[in-house]
């Protein structure tokens, strides 16, 4: 089962690593990984997408709280929340018939176009994982000349929050 699991942690040099190497020492993948400061500069907030058995992703837990810098943690998965992701892609967009098919599949699924050229399109897309997968489902593969995701972050709805 896929997991998502925030992380509030020091925000020192080698934090990161810790993580990942823990995941690596283990042969656990990692499918997402995001990580930015918080509103306390000394703490940052890693959100990092996973996949296992409850025994598994319960160890995986156990071993995170068990390092040094990892202040506190929630299995996002585990109460309902909102979860997003970006995505910038871009496609060709050469003909006036191709530039006003991809207007208006942009505007469809409330993407931007970022940038425009004689030769194609730039589009920023948020959302959540299904959202952006049926988008790139909806163009025509041949169109699409690059794609960057930036992973998913997630924040537990209602008053439940993450912070010391």
């Amino acid at each position: 089962m896929r997991h998502i699991i925030s992380i509030l942690m020091e925000n020192e040099a080698g934090a990161l690593s810790r993580v990942a190497g823990l995941f690596s020492a283990r042969g656990y993948n990692i499918e997402s990984l995001t990580v930015a400061p918080t509103e306390d500069a000394s703490l940052s907030r890693l959100t990092l997408v996973t996949r296992g058995s409850d025994e598994i992703i319960e160890q995986i837990i156990k071993q995170l709280n068990k390092l040094v810098d990892v202040v506190k943690l929630l299995d996002l998965t585990e109460g309902p929340h909102i979860e997003r992701e970006l995505m910038l892609i871009k496609v060709m967009a050469e003909s006036p018939l191709q530039r006003e098919e991809i207007k208006r599949l942009a505007d469809i699924f409330r993407g931007n176009i970022i940038d425009v050229n004689e030769v194609c399109y730039t589009i920023e897309l948020t959302g959540d994982v299904q959202k952006l997968d049926a988008f790139i489902d909806t163009l025509k593969q041949a169109d699409i000349l690059e794609t960057v995701r930036s992973g998913i972050t997630g924040i537990a709805r209602g008053p439940k929050s993450l912070n010391l």
